[in-house]
């Protein structure tokens, strides 16, 4: 266990499942053996995490857990998830940590995302019954969370290229504004909203060849569209064009 900030994603998920104090909190009955125990939010994550933990009826809780959550329908309150995601944090924070030490420039409530979308995208295919399914949703968000530091780190982080754009054309008079013939020209369509672009663009260039040259066009045609993630919806588009005024 361990304390999470107030402002991360696994905070917002305590705070979710916990609520405050005289709140009703989720609670779970589980056949173990012949009986049927009912477990407080609190005590399902004890059987699942504490030093006496029972392998028996930590997996009665996943199972049951599981269950119920994907009874849920899909416009429901989303309860049942979030208990089963709020079960599995215990699980991640080593790696999570572990990550964070090693890099950086990793975003903790990025990484926490991360995870809370992979163990809900394992939640759908789960198997209740399975004798290590709580196991199978943490090696998805544990995974998940790794694939996504790794490649963020490749990442070069830019300046705001719309600022710099509206700055320099604020002191260069149209006239005087000179490209040299090999600049190129970035233009970013954001979305019809006020919020704008809400991702990082990525550039990416072709894989250079055998004999260790780049393809000669590989920027000129080039069109980026920037997404939240692999899996979102693309939320605009960035095209590279010729600078000056042969385009």
């Amino acid at each position: 266990m361990t304390s999470t900030g107030p402002g991360s994603v696994f905070a917002g998920i305590d705070r979710g499942v916990l609520g405050s104090l005289g709140t009703t909190r989720p609670a779970l009955t589980v056949h173990h053996g012949s009986c049927a125990v009912l477990l407080s939010a609190e005590e399902s994550r004890t059987a699942l995490y504490g030093p006496r933990r029972d392998t028996g009826l930590g997996a009665a809780v996943w199972r049951q857990a599981i269950t119920e959550a994907r009874r849920e329908p899909r416009d429901g309150d989303g309860t049942g998830r979030l208990f089963v995601v709020w079960l599995a944090l215990p699980g991640l924070y080593r790696n999570m940590h572990r990550i964070l030490r090693l890099w950086g420039r990793v975003d903790r409530a990025d990484l926490e995302a991360e995870a809370v979308l992979a163990v809900l995208a394992a939640l759908d295919t789960a198997d209740p019954d399975s004798p290590d399914t709580g196991g199978c949703l943490i090696k998805e968000a544990v995974n998940r969370m790794w694939a996504y530091a790794k490649r963020v780190t490749r990442e070069i982080p830019v300046v705001d290229i719309g600022a710099v754009a509206e700055t320099r054309n604020a002191v260069l008079p149209q006239e005087e504004r000179s490209h040299p013939p090999e600049e190129w020209e970035v233009h970013i369509t954001p979305p019809p909203r006020r919020e704008g672009l809400y991702a990082t663009l990525r550039f990416a260039e072709q894989r250079p060849r055998q004999d260790g040259r780049r393809m000669r066009a590989a920027l000129p045609d080039l069109v980026f569209r920037a997404r939240r993630h692999e899996e979102a919806d693309a939320i605009g588009t960035l095209v590279l064009r010729p600078a000056g005024p042969r385009r």
